[in-house]
């Protein structure tokens, strides 16, 4: 079965998971069946992280985006040998007039897949490693079946995470189904607040707090 040899693929690169699904807005054309990638980061990094993001955590995510992209043409490669064709959603790259989306929502996809949730902080809730994860999507015309979304709801509601975000960029209520992102949580807002405070680690992209207070990870 394709689906079980990619997954043993990926899997066998270093990826923590793998899901699939058919993604009926996708923004590949009629490539409309979607592989999502997680990989797991590092728990002793993240908990490094205190009332501002660390070098460490900075160069990380970096990496860990970097093995992604990697991981999501490799994957693409193997589908292109059997006669399909890919396109690949980088890890994280906005798109030309859209400075906080990439080309499709990697979480959107990856619960599209089963393989979790999506919080109040508007961060993914992967089923068994939590919100301490990153994500890739890869869109292809291989008719790949997935196990469908993930009927259990992840996030406590417990607003950890609205009560540590420095930036209130976190609004306090939950992910639903047809809830726009803005809802639930203001991109910009988080944006500004990290260029102007910790511009001094990693150029202000990254933070990493309501990450790592979410209960979701214990």
């Amino acid at each position: 079965m394709l689906e079980q040899e990619l997954k043993e693929f990926l899997l066998s690169k270093g990826v923590s998971d793998v899901g699939f699904s058919y993604v009926e807005d996708s923004t590949a054309g009629e490539l409309k069946y979607a592989v999502s990638i997680v990989v797991r980061l590092s728990d002793a990094v993240v908990e490094e992280i205190t009332n501002e993001p660390t070098p460490t955590y900075f160069n990380h995510y970096r990496t860990v985006n970097a093995f992604i992209d990697r991981c999501l043409l490799e994957a693409g490669l193997f589908l292109q040998s059997r006669g399909y064709n890919y396109i690949t959603v980088a890890a994280s790259q906005s798109m030309p007039g859209t400075p906080f989306n990439g080309r499709y929502s990697h979480k959107k996809a990856a619960r599209l897949a089963g393989l979790g949730d999506i919080g109040k902080n508007s961060l993914f809730i992967h089923k068994d490693f939590g919100t301490r994860v990153r994500l890739g999507t890869l869109f292809t015309d291989c008719p790949l079946q997935g196990d469908g979304v993930l009927e259990e709801r992840l996030c406590t509601g417990c607003d950890k995470c609205v009560k540590a975000c420095p930036s209130g960029a976190i609004l306090g209520k939950d992910f639903a189904l047809g809830v726009e992102r803005e809802e639930i949580f203001d991109a910009a807002l988080c944006s500004q607040y990290m260029k102007k405070q910790f511009h001094h680690i990693g150029r202000g992209v990254v933070c990493g707090i309501c990450m790592k207070v979410c209960p979701c990870n214990r």
